[in-house]
């Protein structure tokens, strides 16, 4: 079912929210489905990727633009910003080989269906109820009342919020 325009759908959520743990826990229910996702998530840190003393790292503190380790098992690409400005989501799903779904984590501010995950306990504020955040969804602890009209799923079922995804998407089959 891959395509060359892959769906693409955002969790976002204040950090210790949960949303890496929530993604990790959907994709092996996304995968028995026959999906293909792949994953972007955003950082606001600069990335470490390898030691610094190893081969890759060496070479991109010596200049080079992107440098690429490939093993049998696995490539990474790492480019180099020099200073220029972060790639667009839209250039960085570009680079990605064709899937059924991309989920992205952060990248708040993309004008792309999202849910929030959400944990009234720690004390701050939802993002879900900013005007044009594009958040069609809330997973949250079981019992959580929600001020917006969205549909509220609970964060300790990932295969439902992962379905809830894929039907909105068009992707359940």
């Amino acid at each position: 079912m891959s395509r060359t325009s892959p769906r693409v759908f955002g969790i976002a959520g204040r950090s210790g929210s949960g949303k890496t743990t929530l993604i990790e826990a959907m994709l092996p229910w996304m995968a028995a489905q026959g999906l293909r996702v792949s994953v972007i998530k955003h950082s606001h840190h600069d990335l470490e990727l390898e030691p610094p003393h190893k081969d890759s790292a060496r070479f991109r503190r010596a200049g080079a633009h992107e440098v690429m380790v490939a093993s049998p098992f696995r490539y990474a690409i790492v480019h180099e910003l020099r200073g220029a400005p972060e790639p667009s989501l839209q250039e960085q799903l570009a680079r990605l080989g064709p899937v059924d779904l991309v989920l992205v984590e952060g990248f708040k501010n993309e004008a792309i269906p999202r849910l929030e995950v959400y944990r009234p306990a720690h004390g701050t504020a939802p993002l879900h109820g900013q005007e044009g955040s594009g958040y069609v969804a809330v997973a949250a602890p079981e019992g959580t009342t929600l001020a917006a009209d969205l549909p509220c799923l609970p964060l300790d079922a990932p295969p439902w919020v992962a379905r809830f995804i894929c039907d909105y998407l068009g992707l359940t089959r």
